[in-house]
């Protein structure tokens, strides 16, 4: 999915958020849904019950007293009437209004005449109101319209009197009642709205559950990632300079762990490095005491052609040695590094191929300073040159120019290219591709390797690739900063 963050701290983040809201919204759920279940079982006995007190001491109660009696028992969740006639019940009543019936009538102590009504009446916006049943027993569902009626002033004024607390009651239930003198009683009950009936108040309140997930799982997640940071900077550091300074281990103990193994795998390369680098002494020591001790005998010998042959392949043997441990070395040894000008660099390294009789074309733009060892990149000028030179023809090209944060140098000549298969291949060491690149040209098959050995030990890479018109397209990049 393309949405999906694709770094590990936007997975992590989008899998603690996302699950703590999915959570938050099922406990939310089930805990609304078990409380309502529960309040209502429990107001509607208890309505049933107060409704009953109701009617017993109204019965009791002298007339000329009923009204003061009333209005001291009306409540926003119960109001009461004694101006209403009795209505006629058109439809059958439904289980849950005859359960609500028979609650009222268990409390009752006669058995007064008593209905509970279901039916239409309109607002108190001027709108109808559908009385429709409730899930609970006996409760009636109010829902406004927008048609008006002129009939339907009851619920008007019974919620005026009530005030504001009305506007937040809903699931009326009517119920009816005659005294032994006829008086008719009228009762409205209501519930107050429930946090499940106000979705605003639920979605304000995942909102703040997401929010502060969010916040205190983007700090919680940062700091667990940001040793895979530390890391991951210190293994592209430790392929550019092996000698960097260890990751300190510290942190939580897999972090720690994590660390001093890291710490240990740079020592053990330091180590293998270090050997390699006296094996490779000892091995250049011991080829070149020979080399020079047939050199020796050949100057007591007459010339020839056999003693010209003699001495070219100990002069290939000597270079293949030289080309072979600065390879080892990664093309650099031991060299310093210094601010240099690229531009004067490629200058001077251009003249001395044009001594040797090249034809280059210098397409060179002013450029920042680079950090760079001048010997090193003097040797990977020359080597690209050189190649150029012997494969590519005539005529090369060269270009300097900077790219965004890099400098990049262009060699371009006329040649046959390579293969697309062996543009990658031809860079390994000792590679040596037939054809164009046939033995006779001479070359120890070390000197793309050895070049493209020196662009990353400053930082930077090379790229072959082939001309749309022919030939051979060699990018060396190096940064500003290293």
């Amino acid at each position: 999915m393309k949405w999906l963050p694709r770094t590990l701290y936007g997975q992590i983040l989008l899998t603690l958020v996302g699950g703590l809201l999915l959570a938050n919204a099922l406990g939310i759920y089930f805990i609304l849904s078990d409380r309502d279940r529960l309040s209502n079982s429990l107001r509607v006995q208890y309505t049933a019950q107060h409704i009953a007190d109701i009617v017993n001491l109204l019965d009791e109660c002298p007339s000329n007293y009923r009204e003061q009696v009333i209005s001291t028992l009306n409540q926003p969740t119960l109001l009461v009437r004694m101006d209403r006639f009795w209505e006629s019940q058109d439809q059958p009543l439904s289980l849950h209004g005859r359960s609500f019936q028979q609650l009222i009538r268990r409390d009752l102590i006669k058995p007064y005449p008593l209905q509970v009504l279901s039916k239409q009446q309109d607002s108190s916006a001027g709108g109808r109101a559908t009385w429709m049943d409730h899930a609970g027993a006996g409760l009636q569902s109010f829902s406004p319209t927008r048609e008006a009626g002129a009939a339907g002033s009851i619920v008007s004024e019974e919620l005026s009197a009530l005030g504001p607390l009305a506007e937040f009651k809903t699931h009326l239930a009517t119920v009816q009642a005659r005294l032994s003198d006829g008086t008719i009683l009228t009762f409205n009950a209501s519930r107050p709205i429930s946090l499940a009936d106000q979705p605003a108040r639920i979605l304000a309140w995942m909102l703040l559950v997401a929010l502060t997930a969010a916040l205190l799982g983007a700090w919680a997640v940062r700091q667990l990632i940001r040793p895979l940071d530390l890391f991951s900077r210190a293994a592209r550091g430790l392929a550019s300079n092996l000698n960097q300074k260890p990751l300190p281990e510290t942190g939580s103990e897999e972090v720690a762990e994590a660390a001093r193994t890291f710490n240990r795998m740079q020592t053990e390369l330091q180590r293998l490095l270090k050997t390699r680098s006296q094996m490779l002494a000892g091995v250049s020591h011991d080829l070149r005491l020979p080399i020079t001790r047939i050199r020796l005998r050949l100057e007591g010998l007459e010339e020839s052609a056999e003693k010209q042959a003699i001495e070219r392949d100990l002069l290939e043997m000597d270079q293949l040695i030289n080309d072979s441990l600065t390879y080892l070395r990664g093309g650099c040894g031991s060299e310093g590094v210094v601010k240099l000008n690229l531009n004067a660099l490629l200058e001077s390294v251009v003249e001395d191929m044009e001594a040797l009789g090249s034809n280059i074309q210098l397409h060179s733009e002013p450029a920042p300073p680079v950090m760079g060892k001048v010997s090193a990149l003097r040797r990977c000028l020359g080597n690209l040159l050189e190649n150029a030179r012997r494969y590519g023809g005539d005529a090369i090209e060269v270009s300097l120019r900077q790219r965004a944060e890099c400098v990049e140098v262009k060699i371009q000549d006329n040649g046959p290219g390579i293969a697309e298969a062996d543009l990658e291949r031809v860079m390994e060491p000792y590679v040596r591709l037939e054809g164009s690149r046939a033995r006779h040209t001479g070359g120890s098959g070390l000197g793309l390797a050895i070049a493209r050995a020196i662009a990353r030990d400053h930082g930077g890479n090379l790229v072959l690739s082939n001309r749309p018109q022919g030939g051979l397209c060699v990018q060396l990049s190096l940064p500003l900063r290293s």
